[in-house]
């Protein structure tokens, strides 16, 4: 296996170089197609890899965004049915199965460490909102854009958190309860952080965002958490196949938005990137450091970093297929989603060998 693993990164390595010709030559035919099979030539080649596997999952969203940005036909529309009609339900799937995988004992970071927690509620909800409004209006971008960004920042947290945390040697239980609290607590603070930052930029309907959140994500936990309670250890088969839903559920979002927003991407494409990674890493940054000030330890840290710096991009798409606007106030999510997961493997992988606290270090430990 890791031999194939070889093979097919050369080959990625021979593929960015054509790829790399065919931009400078405006050959745009070949570019759209070689650029799907480079990045899934990379996806499997870094599974062979401990240290670069966790990019996987990342590198497989980048081939999925390809292949709508080459034939977005494919992802708009199956004759008269709109595919984007399927990320509310897509999302609703997603958070029943995070529902299934919790319990009360999820919420024991509450009693244990509330000071942690509410730091961590208290960075997530303030330093990621206030970024994205300042940055939109420093860089122009159009109203809806803009409004994107904001939105994305107003979310909570995602679940790849709590993976980047588990690799990281971070507080993981912290990192599940912080998740947990912030999404229950998102149908008030989202729509309240939208009306005050993006209500100039557009009509933003406060009862309504608060039932769509509470649609897409508060009942299909309860329902999740009503079908744990029932059906404990009778399901096993579901467990195991709700991470590999939820990854194929995102993805598959991701792609139909990048699809409706094609147009606006190849203009704004750019840009949202160069905006995404300051709002990202500011939020691994500040939430890291805000921490520090505050006398946390080095997990509870590390785990706010990831909070404060992971949104969940699935909630925030969601929002804006509600709004009717998946094409352009969508784009933020679409484009900040598979980079958080980019950045979050790299700090997660470079945190990993630097044990927090009296924990020996791999190189101790072979020793």
């Amino acid at each position: 296996m890791k031999l194939i693993c070889k093979y097919l990164l050369w080959v990625a390595a021979a593929l960015s170089v054509v790829c790399a010709y065919l931009y400078i030559t405006a050959n745009t035919t070949l570019l759209g197609p070689l650029m799907v099979f480079l990045f899934l030539a990379l996806a499997i080649g870094v599974r062979g890899y401990d240290k670069v596997k966790g990019f996987s999952f990342a590198l497989l969203i980048f081939a999925a965004v390809s292949i709508a940005m080459t034939y977005p036909a494919i992802f708009i529309s199956w004759g008269s049915f709109e595919l984007k009609s399927l990320i509310v339900p897509l999302l609703q799937i997603i958070m029943f199965g995070m529902g299934t995988a919790m319990s009360i004992k999820d919420f024991g970071e509450v009693i244990k460490n509330p000071k942690a927690v509410f730091i961590g509620l208290a960075c997530q909800f303030t330093i990621m909102p206030i970024i994205g409004a300042l940055l939109v209006f420093a860089f122009d971008f159009p109203p809806e854009i803009a409004a994107g960004v904001i939105l994305i920042g107003s979310s909570p947290s995602g679940l790849a958190s709590n993976v980047m945390a588990y690799i990281g040697k971070a507080n993981l239980a912290l990192s599940v309860t912080l998740t947990t609290v912030a999404t229950l607590l998102a149908p008030f603070i989202t729509p309240l952080l939208m009306k005050t930052l993006g209500d100039q930029l557009i009509p933003i309907d406060f009862w309504g965002m608060m039932w769509s959140i509470t649609k897409i994500t508060i009942l299909p936990i309860i329902a999740g958490l009503v079908f744990n309670k029932l059906a404990h250890g009778k399901a096993q088969w579901l467990d195991k196949a709700m991470p590999l839903v939820s990854m194929a559920g995102i993805a598959f979002i991701i792609t139909i938005i990048t699809a409706a927003g094609r147009d606006n991407l190849l203009t704004m494409g750019a840009l949202l990137i160069v905006v995404g990674l300051i709002h990202n890493t500011s939020g691994y940054f500040l939430g890291y450091w805000g921490c520090k000030l505050f006398g946390l330890d080095e997990k509870s840290c590390r785990t706010i970093a990831f909070e404060v710096g992971m949104q969940n991009a699935g909630l925030a798409s969601g929002l804006a297929q509600e709004m009717g606007k998946v094409a352009t106030v969508g784009l933020a999510p679409a484009v900040f989603g598979p980079m958080m997961n980019i950045t979050g493997s790299s700090l997660a992988t470079w945190w990993r060998d630097k044990p927090p606290g009296d924990e020996p270090s791999k190189e101790e430990e072979e020793k």
